[in-house]
């Protein structure tokens, strides 16, 4: 369930955006005056929340954008094993596993409490409580 749609013009550095039906923040935007006979540009660096990847665009104004749910939610570190986490849901108590970030490798044991995100349904592990 997406949360709104927003014209181009309206984005902010930090904005979570779907592109290609991909959750990216954008982290660097500019925004073009219009001239004489055209539309005002937007040109902006956006980075996808699971991948990492940088995406360059350079689109009209007036074109829109979905903003995604993102639900942050609490659970609990199961076991661990290399790059994943089976992690249960404080709530839910729903049982599943999570992909650990580079930076969170370490820090990420049995038996902390994580913060994940839930963004259009796909999950994401962003930091341990």
């Amino acid at each position: 369930m997406v949360a709104k749609v927003i014209d181009a013009t309206e984005m902010r550095v930090g904005t979570y955006l779907l592109i290609d039906g991909v959750a990216h923040q954008v982290k660097k935007m500019d925004i073009s005056k219009t001239g004489k006979h055209g539309h005002a540009k937007v040109r902006f660096e956006a980075i996808s929340a699971f991948t990492g990847k940088k995406k360059v665009m350079v689109i009209p104004g007036h074109d829109k954008f979905e903003v995604p749910m993102i639900e942050k939610k609490a659970a609990q570190v199961l076991s661990v094993s290399e790059r994943t986490a089976s992690v249960m849901d404080n709530e839910s108590f729903e049982n599943f596993d999570l992909e650990i970030p580079e930076d969170l490798q370490d820090s990420v044991v049995s038996g902390v409490s994580v913060e994940y995100w839930d963004i259009e349904g796909d999950r994401l592990l962003k930091k341990v409580l």
